[in-house]
């Protein structure tokens, strides 16, 4: 997370709507050779308290229940002291990321096709009006099959840290007008959404 406080005033609710909105990051624990990663779609608790997944079972990391971070990154951006328009800048990055950090606990492997069941009607109903996919959909026995392969979890949410770095340190006018330039000659990812952000920072 960044240092500079400024940066990291969001409230936990608007932290939380952009992790769940997003619903995919990178797990990072500890292995016994260093830390291991894996990057997956979660369902955060409407609540915020924890967070569901699954893994597949050839992954180190469902080997290494405990301490757990799980960092869900925004769009993101280049920005050129040019578009600022003032004296004495220097070249940044804006970006936004939220870190859920707590312990991952594995479940019951009965657990498993509700989750996944869970996962996809969530991201299948934002595909409306498409007819969602569901899990029937599937040959006999072949759900059960894949299933064997995969591991459920669930993150145990204590901490939510947060950086919306959006220029807000800078003047009204220079925000904004850099907005306008990450919109139309970023460097980045999802310049559009970014340059939204600049102009509104959420507070």
């Amino acid at each position: 997370m960044h240092p500079n406080r400024s940066l990291r005033k969001t409230a936990w609710a608007a932290a939380l709507a952009f992790a769940r909105q997003r619903a995919f990051g990178t797990l990072a624990v500890n292995g016994e050779k260093g830390p291991l990663l894996a990057h997956v779609p979660f369902l955060l608790a409407e609540d915020g308290a924890s967070l569901d997944l699954h893994l597949v079972r050839s992954n180190p990391v469902t080997r290494a229940a405990g301490q757990a971070v799980l960092s869900v990154i925004g769009p993101d951006s280049y920005i050129s002291p040019d578009w600022y328009d003032t004296p004495d800048q220097v070249p940044t990055w804006n970006y936004v990321a939220v870190h859920l950090r707590g312990t991952l606990h594995f479940l019951p492997e009965d657990t498993l096709r509700d989750l996944l069941e869970r996962q996809s009607a969530h991201f299948e109903d934002q595909l409306f009006p498409k007819p969602p996919w569901l899990t029937d959909k599937m040959s006999p026995g072949m759900m059960e099959a894949m299933m064997r392969a995969i591991v459920p979890a669930r993150l145990m949410v204590e901490d939510v840290q947060s950086t919306f770095k959006l220029n807000q340190n800078k003047a009204d006018a220079a925000r904004l007008r850099a907005a306008g330039f990450v919109a139309r000659d970023g460097i980045g990812t999802e310049l559009e959404e970014l340059s939204q952000l600049m102009q509104s920072p959420p507070k």
